[in-house]
């Protein structure tokens, strides 16, 4: 739906709006006080972490391999690819990651909104993603959820992956694709498979129905966590299969091992 340009509310009467928003917004930090995202404890302003989680929280800056988005130990300097990515390519072309998956503030966060219906959560996690793959974002042309299968969507009520997607689409401005990449097939969770067993439960589980969708197009893929990579990789080959121009992924947190 349309809205002309005199139906649009003036500036002065949406400055009124921003400053009644404001207003409440006051109102109710007064009543209900703004707490730390991962552990509740008190803080100055809505959508942050306390110090003591901050310092808690494994960002992931650079250096990092330019494929997978691990980071290296120590500053090589240039742009460098981490043997993993050398010996095993994955199909995306580039991963970016906010934090380490482990055990502290960035697991809750993901735990919360995976499992607790924390969907409040989605856009405050979405905006250090905007930071953490702002040159993914200025690359590609539309952002894509790793999607459900219908019967687990349906059990679990939402897709996490589509609530994040559909902040970072908001922080940004780039387009959000739902529909065109689908999940076929009913795949068991992942969780305590090796990572040949995980790369063979997700075979197949992906098509991109809607090929005009993405033939061209720069997609950039998004899920809460990246773990082996075995279902980006299976969702990106989807993807380029229906003539995507290339795929990147952009995740909360992805699981970091030694090599």
């Amino acid at each position: 739906m349309s809205v002309s340009a005199h139906e649009r509310p003036s500036p002065l009467l949406r400055r009124g709006f921003g400053l009644a928003r404001a207003a409440w917004g006051r109102a109710l930090d007064l009543v209900f006080p703004p707490s730390c995202l991962a552990c509740r404890t008190a803080v100055d302003a809505v959508g942050g972490l306390c110090p003591a989680c901050w310092g808690a929280m494994r960002f992931i800056e650079k250096p990092y391999c330019e494929r997978l988005g691990t980071p290296f130990e120590a500053d090589y300097g240039g742009e460098l690819i981490s043997l993993a990515a050398a010996d095993d390519p994955p199909v995306y072309g580039r991963a970016r990651a906010v934090a380490r998956f482990e055990d502290g503030p960035a697991r809750r966060l993901v735990h919360r909104l995976k499992y607790s219906d924390r969907i409040d959560l989605a856009r405050p996690m979405a905006a250090w993603m905007v930071r953490a793959g702002a040159e993914l974002l200025a690359d590609c042309d539309l952002i894509a959820p790793v999607p459900l299968h219908a019967g687990r969507l349906m059990r679990r009520q939402f897709n996490q992956a589509a609530a994040l997607a559909g902040a970072i689409a908001s922080h940004s401005g780039k387009p959000m694709l739902l529909g065109t990449l689908r999940r076929v097939k009913a795949t068991r969770s992942q969780v305590g498979l090796t990572k040949i067993s995980r790369a063979a439960n997700v075979q197949g589980a992906f098509a991109a129905g809607d090929a005009a969708g993405v033939r061209g197009k720069s997609v950039l893929l998004v899920d809460d966590v990246l773990t082996s990579g075995a279902t980006v990789n299976a969702a990106s080959r989807a993807l380029l299969r229906a003539g995507a121009k290339n795929v990147d992924v952009l995740v909360f947190a992805r699981v970091v091992t030694r090599a």
